[in-house]
């Protein structure tokens, strides 16, 4: 489930890529597919790990090639641990609203970013976000770690970014039939990953992900 518009990123074979705030990968895997050179960072240390293995795994398949992998490593998006002016493309996904001092983080990435090059950065949308809020306290901060700290709207956060010195171009929604899984999920409880209902949207969402029907 990629929540980035790669073709609007103008990445081209060679561009060193940063992916702040990896997960598990997919941006970073997109990426390298498309012949970036690219760094994986996060904070999580399970999923830094993660990474790696399927980036290893993608290699000795014949994905990758080895210059596309240049590294995963973990760090803290707010301190980043790269020299001024390193990449042509940052990608951040669902990341800033998880991050205390998102302004820091910004400040970050436009640090690392190389002159004329992309920054793209999305978070949840305000609406479905408030209702997540509203259905558990396990979603969000205080009540669980790491969980969301605010909830953004669409221009706070071009805001934050024009602070920071950047000029926002295109902005886009995407995923809406992302946004019932999470309320369901917080309905029965964010962790119920095993509810009967919950394991039967989600394989809807791998179909529709997979299929790609013009209807959704």
């Amino acid at each position: 489930m990629l929540t980035i518009k790669f073709d609007r990123l103008n990445l081209k074979p060679g561009d060193l890529f940063l992916d702040a705030g990896t997960g598990f990968g997919r941006h970073a895997f997109e990426a390298a597919r498309r012949g970036a050179q690219v760094v994986a960072l996060d904070y999580a240390a399970q999923e830094v790990t993660s990474t790696r293995a399927t980036f290893a795994a993608m290699y000795e398949a014949g994905e990758l090639k080895a210059e596309t992998f240049t590294g995963v490593v973990r760090g803290d998006a707010t301190r980043l641990p790269f020299n001024d002016s390193t990449f042509d493309c940052i990608v951040t996904s669902e990341v800033l609203e998880h991050i205390h001092d998102d302004r820091s983080a910004i400040d970050e990435f436009v640090r690392v970013l190389r002159p004329g090059g992309t920054l793209a950065a999305t978070v949840p949308s305000w609406f479905p976000e408030k209702i997540n809020w509203a259905l558990s306290d396990e979603y969000h901060a205080p009540f669980v770690e790491g969980g969301h700290v605010r909830i953004y709207r669409g221009s706070e956060l071009r805001a934050k970014i024009s602070r920071a010195g950047l000029t926002v171009g295109a902005t886009h929604k995407a995923h809406g039939l992302h946004s019932p899984y999470w309320w369901l999920r917080c309905l029965v409880g964010p962790q119920r990953e095993d509810h009967k209902a919950v394991a039967i949207y989600k394989k809807f969402l791998e179909w529709d992900i997979i299929s790609a029907p013009m209807i959704t």
